[in-house]
């Protein structure tokens, strides 16, 4: 093989006529022939590597080749291409190239040739190459790009890198990885997380910041993918990124909009509630100070001068600071605020005292302020953000009942209703998911036959964890949750599928459902009713639906609601006023909706027996059914001495213990047969 080599010899007049940049290298890798098309591309001359350090070409045109790729070029054992290198001109360009390296001689000595087939001096490749080529062009031409050898060095990247980062090839070439990112300990970590991704053989994608070369900040969209080098018989890692840093500062001055009250410079709600949480997460003792204006708008009429440079809040605002230093503050809306604070409540409370020692003025006059506020500790009285906000509103509402101006806590009586309501919620939908509630069912008797004609079908839940809960409780906390409409949905199921089984046995029993306004409101109630009783196969005139006196004066301004009372009405189902007498002094209703029964409330019928005026009052209600041909009926009986004191007034049926408490299916029909 030696004698072809020597056979093999260049000179400079040869390399002149190759038509990509090539240039000779002696075994030192010092430069000793550099052809024409080099000085046109590289922009380096023969005499920038004359009288200079030993592989001068290395640390600059060469940079980007990888200590492993350099000594094969050195070695000469036989011919090798390098692909994908990226060359380092003297003006700072990088130019995407093959390179071919050839041992030769020159004047008899051992040299290598080294042929640069750039990018873009070639013209034709075969078509899946062509694409690839296209592909990686696209991405070099829209990204910035960086490429890392196995140890995390930087060994190519693109003038679009290099623009943004503000670095220059000399400088960034062999830089680290973990130098492209702030000295921060949240940024080293980023840095490493994404480095262990990557080391492991997986792409990282995600949003990161990153620091230039002269420190300024900038934020990339970052894909970090692992390739292998054949040529380094190991990994190297592509770094693509899009600089994203207009899009982060419009971000955070959104944030800042949204999450922040722009007349105070406080927090707004929104804010508030992501601090509270990440409080509430570290296991921070703290106490939420939720604070109102009273007769705020009053004030601001009185005082409109001041209300209308807006200098009331403001200067309000400037006391808050001042005596809560060092603590969290928030505006709720426009004169209720919130402090988050360590200090104990004998020193909020004093925030009073402050105002009354520091007034707001309009003018000369001074304006009187007056605050409802309440402290809830946490996590000692509540533990989160939403059980925090009902506390301070309950707590509100007792002071202003008292007069206002007080800052108070709850009692621990009144936060354990609030955590009970609050685990009610909570393990309401799971009972419903799970089918845990059953509906239990009060037998009403008859008065002229004393027989069993129908039954109220009514809700019951007992919890494994909050025990029982009583229909008071568990209503209005579905009513305000927007659960009632499954509840009602579970009970008309259930109840008109027991009246079906009852019929099937002889039992002729008219079943009750209770039903709120709410569950009217959804325009397609009455279809799912009677479509709900199809599927069952229960005739609709064997179901009564009870609503009370607001719902019935809330249905009257709504025709929407009237509408579907009467398509129920016309299938069969006739209706209740339930709660009779309790309600609202309005009788349009009588007039307007399809009520066939009046139910007089049991607070009446508690006090039938020691009351004269409830006797009386008690037999006009009944007279007036009467008149109205309705049919009365009486819940809460419970003696005999009240049954036939009512069947003397007309009472047309009774319900209660004196007949028998809420049983089950079961149950009603041994009383039946009875």
């Amino acid at each position: 093989m030696g004698s072809d080599k020597k056979n093999y010899s260049i000179d400079e007049n040869i390399l002149n006529q190759v038509p990509f940049p090539s240039f000779a290298l002696n075994r030192e890798g010092e430069v000793v022939i550099w052809n024409e098309l080099c000085e046109k591309y590289f922009s380096y001359s023969m005499q920038d590597f004359l009288n200079t350090p030993v592989q001068t070409i290395k640390h600059n045109l060469l940079s980007g080749l990888s200590e492993n790729s350099w000594n094969k070029i050195l070695e000469r054992k036989e011919t090798y291409r390098f692909e994908k290198i990226q060359l380092l001109t003297k003006d700072d360009r990088l130019l995407n190239s093959s390179l071919l390296s050839i041992p030769c001689f020159i004047d008899g000595v051992p040299c290598t040739q080294i042929t640069c087939i750039l990018s873009e001096l070639v013209v034709k490749l075969d078509e899946t190459a062509q694409e690839l080529l296209d592909l990686k062009e696209g991405i070099h031409s829209s990204f910035m790009v960086v490429t890392l050898d196995s140890e995390g060095l930087i060994i190519n990247c693109n003038q679009a890198f290099l623009k943004t980062s503000h670095w220059t090839p000399k400088r960034v070439l062999g830089k680290t990885f973990w130098q492209l990112f702030p000295e921060t300990d949240e940024s080293l970590q980023m840095a490493n997380q994404i480095w262990q991704t990557i080391s492991s053989g997986q792409i990282w994608q995600g949003d990161i910041e990153k620091i230039t070369k002269d420190g300024a900040l900038y934020w990339v969209n970052l894909t970090a993918i692992p390739t292998y080098s054949q040529e380094d018989a190991g990994y190297r890692f592509v770094l693509i990124e899009q600089d994203i840093t207009k899009d982060k500062e419009l971000q955070h001055k959104l944030e800042k909009i949204a999450y922040m009250d722009t007349e105070t410079g406080l927090m707004n709600v929104h804010r508030l509630e992501k601090v509270v949480t990440e409080i509430v997460e570290e296991g921070r003792h703290f106490s939420f100070v939720y604070m109102s204006i009273d007769k705020f708008y009053t004030i601001k009429d009185l005082h409109h001068n001041l209300a209308e440079n807006n200098n009331l809040i403001v200067e309000f605002t400037k006391r808050m600071k001042i005596y809560f230093q060092d603590s969290l503050m928030a505006r709720i809306n426009e004169n209720d605020f919130v402090v988050i604070t360590p200090l104990g409540e004998w020193f909020i409370q004093g925030f009073l005292t402050y105002l009354k020692q520091n007034p707001i003025f309009n003018g000369s006059e001074a304006v009187p302020i007056a605050i409802s506020g309440g402290i809830t500790r946490a996590p000692q009285d509540q533990t989160n953000f939403s059980q925090l906000m009902k506390a301070s509103l309950a707590t509100i509402a007792n002071v202003r009942k008292a007069g206002g101006d007080h800052i108070v806590s709850l009692s621990n009586e009144t936060h354990k209703a609030i955590n009970r309501r609050s685990m009610i919620e909570k393990r309401l939908l799971l009972a419903l998911d799970q089918r845990n509630l059953k509906v239990l069912y009060q037998p009403q008797v008859d008065l002229q036959s004393g027989k069993i004609t129908g039954v109220e079908a009514l809700v019951r839940w007992e919890d494994e964890k909050i025990g029982v809960v009583s229909p008071d409780e568990l209503i209005p906390i579905a009513e305000e949750t927007g659960l009632i409409h499954h509840i009602g949905s579970f009970v008309i199921e259930k109840a008109s599928r027991q009246a079906v089984e009852w019929q099937s046995k002889g039992l002729n029993l008219k079943v009750s459902i209770n039903l709120s306004v709410r569950e009217f409101r959804d325009k397609n109630m009455a279809k799912s009713i009677l479509s709900t009783l199809a599927k069952v196969g229960c005739p609709a005139n064997i179901i009564q639906i009870e609503i009370t006196e607001k719902f019935a004066l809330e249905a009257e301004a709504e025709t929407s609601i009237i509408k579907q009372m009467r398509q129920l009405e016309d299938q069969g189902i006739t209706f209740v006023l339930d709660d009779f007498g309790t309600g609202y002094a309005s009788f349009r209703y009588m007039q307007l909706l399809p009520i066939e029964v009046l139910k007089i409330d049991k607070t009446f019928i508690r006090s039938l027996m020691q009351s004269e005026k409830t006797q009386r009052l008690i037999n006009g209600m009944v007279h007036f059914g009467n008149s109205m041909n309705l049919t009365v009926l009486a819940e809460g009986v419970e003696t005999e001495e009240q049954k036939e004191l009512l069947k003397s007034y007309g009472c047309d049926a009774i319900q209660g213990y004196l007949v028998s408490k809420a049983v089950s299916e079961d149950e009603i029909s041994e009383l039946v047969k009875k």
